[in-house]
């Protein structure tokens, strides 16, 4: 049997694409678990699209009109755009080009200025990405070339604030009220490791609890259809210890204060997949809105042979 595993990674690789593959544990329905309905699930695998290595997928954003799913790279900063209809399943997906990010006059970024983690489009399908490292938010044409850098709230400049220069801002969203939306990876310094935090542009706070597994990290974020924000959790505390991915959803009204603390805004968790509970899960960091209730989340392979870039298409079903 392992050795047939091992034969089915490496046909994968050498051919690609975007193959079924199932994560659900025997005995659950993926159809209708807590409350979301998993539609369709791939494993992705290309050699290379345009000479670039298809790997370390971060983040990822739709564009409805075109019908094009982008997705970002954390390493080397690079950007992978498809063709992609959602419906009943994945109807069509197939690259179309992939390029590198480079900054407002064309140039490469620096080695510990390209770490793209956050992903989402505007109203006019520009790209708007957070980066880690130094960290920054740019908006970027869809080749990748950086056209404006937006200016940050004083604590999310300074990157001494964050609890390492690996867990800054690593999600983005665009809310119609509140504009650019970010989160880091872990609570700054100055905050209790379980308070986590959402970030407006224009210096608004929105503050609520991180889930009770070690480690656990806002990796993705999206606005949902009512005007609240889906999140994102991972949580892994080492190769012993289980994998925890976390879809949880936030409140951004009727945030309530305790005592002296912050205000803390009300949140539940839609599905939770756990891999000591047999989920085939992997290291996901990337989330957008393809439609109504209809998401996509995507995973990080880390550029290791024993791990997959899996895209997951679900629906809300609260």
């Amino acid at each position: 049997m392992r050795y047939l595993l091992f034969f089915l990674l490496a046909v994968n690789v050498l051919f690609g694409g975007a193959a079924a593959t199932d994560m659900s544990p025997y005995g659950v329905d993926p159809r209708h678990y807590m409350k979301i309905r998993i539609l369709d699930q791939r494993s992705l695998s290309y050699p290379n699209i345009d000479g670039n290595h298809f790997f370390g997928i971060s983040d990822l954003a739709y564009d409805p009109k075109k019908k094009r799913l982008y997705l970002v790279s954390d390493q080397r900063g690079k950007l992978f755009a498809f063709q992609a209809r959602f419906g009943k399943k994945i109807e069509e997906f197939k690259p179309i080009y992939a390029v590198k990010l480079v900054g407002r006059g064309g140039k490469a970024f620096r080695r510990w200025r390209r770490d793209s983690e956050g992903m989402t489009l505007d109203r006019k399908g520009r790209l708007l990405i957070s980066f880690e490292g130094r960290p920054k938010i740019g908006r970027f044409d869809t080749k990748g070339r950086m056209r404006q850098e937006f200016r940050l709230p004083p604590k999310l400049l300074n990157a001494k604030n964050y609890r390492s220069r690996n867990k800054s801002l690593e999600s983005v969203a665009l809310h119609p009220k509140y504009g650019l939306l970010t989160a880091s990876e872990w609570p700054l310094k100055r905050d209790s490791a379980k308070d986590q935090t959402i970030y407006s542009l224009s210096g608004k706070e929105w503050h609520f609890k991180a889930e009770p597994d070690t480690s656990s990290a806002v990796v993705a974020m999206e606005v949902m259809d009512d005007g609240n924000i889906l999140v994102l959790e991972r949580a892994y505390s080492g190769f012993r210890n289980p994998v925890v991915i976390t879809l949880k959803k936030v409140w951004l009204k009727g945030c309530r204060k305790r005592g002296k603390r912050k205000r803390v805004c009300r949140s539940e968790v839609l599905a939770k997949f756990s891999s000591a509970d047999g989920w085939h899960i992997d290291n996901f960091e990337g989330l957008a809105r393809v439609g109504k209730n209809r998401y996509v989340m995507v995973s990080d392979d880390n550029d290791n042979f024993f791990q997959r870039t899996l895209l997951v298409y679900f629906e809300v079903v609260e």
